[in-house]
């Protein structure tokens, strides 16, 4: 099978590729690289550096899958420079799935997120309810969904609305909240909290990873869109259970975000997935990987200081 996928040498494509690769797929990664490209040689592996935005210049002939990972990713990002967060989560994406079907891609896969609910008091949140985002990053998810589920009849498209994901990369993110409230235990002895009253769902790294590769296989079998998120704690909870593995102060500050949600991810169960690993074992990856020097507290590991840097 060949597989195109952008945003290979990103925190997640950096942790699929390999994966993808060693059940025998060629991969094409296209990829801006601001935050550099972490993924090992092999033979089946073609990696590209290109802005999305060109989506000319993306080579789309024999392949069989997109999964598409590019994106200006969470919410400070995409304030730091709307207009370049309309123009690649949403035309540049709309753009990729028209080329794939003029090239007879066969199947579209794309990385959405859990935070197109917004705030919702249901107990369940499930793929069925009205979505509410909050955030310009939140509403180009939005849109990009169903833009995607527009072409629906040309090509098989699955959206995938991923929880907050955790756990070690090569291309480390330490702007999630379990990674980075583990990385602050462990670089500050003292946790700040924000809010912390606030439910979000989780995915770990190892788990996101085969939910694309589990629906890869799929194929026409799951079209449609799915919940991807196995663990809804508060933000406190996440930060007291990182304290039993690292000794730290907690502090609780107030919050300018009010986002909470509790996924259900039943259908995606449905289809035969089960997840194998969860928040403690995040906490644990990114412990060791702290340990064993692999991991530093620098600003290459947080999108939006590299982004400043950068001025982009």
């Amino acid at each position: 099978m060949n597989i195109l996928l952008t945003g290979g040498c990103g925190y997640v494509g950096s942790v699929l590729t390999p994966k993808l690769l060693d059940l025998g797929a060629r991969v094409t990664v296209v990829d801006i690289m601001w935050f550099g490209n972490y993924l090992p040689r092999h033979q089946a592996l073609r990696v590209i550096r290109q802005d999305i935005r060109h989506t000319d210049n993306i080579p789309m002939g024999g392949v069989d899958a997109v999964i598409h990972l590019a994106n200006i990713s969470n919410d400070p990002c995409g304030e730091l420079n709307a207009k370049l967060s309309w123009e690649v989560n949403v035309l540049a994406t709309m753009q990729l799935a028209e080329r794939a079907i003029r090239h007879k891609v066969k199947q579209f896969i794309y990385a959405s997120s859990g935070s197109v609910y917004g705030i919702k008091e249901e107990q369940e949140v499930t793929e069925d309810l009205p979505l509410l985002p909050i955030s310009d990053y939140n509403k180009t998810k939005m849109i990009s969904e169903r833009v995607l589920l527009s072409y629906k009849d040309s090509i098989l498209v699955q959206c995938v609305r991923p929880a907050t994901v955790c756990g070690y990369s090569p291309r480390m993110r330490l702007d999630l909240s379990v990674n980075m409230l583990t990385m602050q235990a462990l670089s500050k002895k003292k946790i700040t909290v924000f809010g912390g009253e606030q439910t979000r769902p989780n995915i770990h790294i190892q788990d996101i990873t085969d939910v694309f590769i589990h629906l890869l296989k799929q194929g026409e079998k799951s079209p449609g869109i799915y919940n991807a998120g196995f663990e809804n704690m508060s933000i406190k909870h996440i930060a007291k259970k990182v304290t039993e593995f690292v000794s730290a102060q907690m502090v609780i500050a107030e919050s300018n975000d009010p986002r909470s949600y509790r996924l259900n991810s039943d259908k995606l169960l449905n289809t035969g997935f089960q997840p194998k690993h969860g928040v403690v074992n995040g906490i644990k990856d990114v412990i060791k990987a702290f340990q064993s020097a692999k991991l530093k507290d620098e600003d290459g590991c947080y999108n939006i200081k590299t982004m400043k840097k950068m001025r982009i």
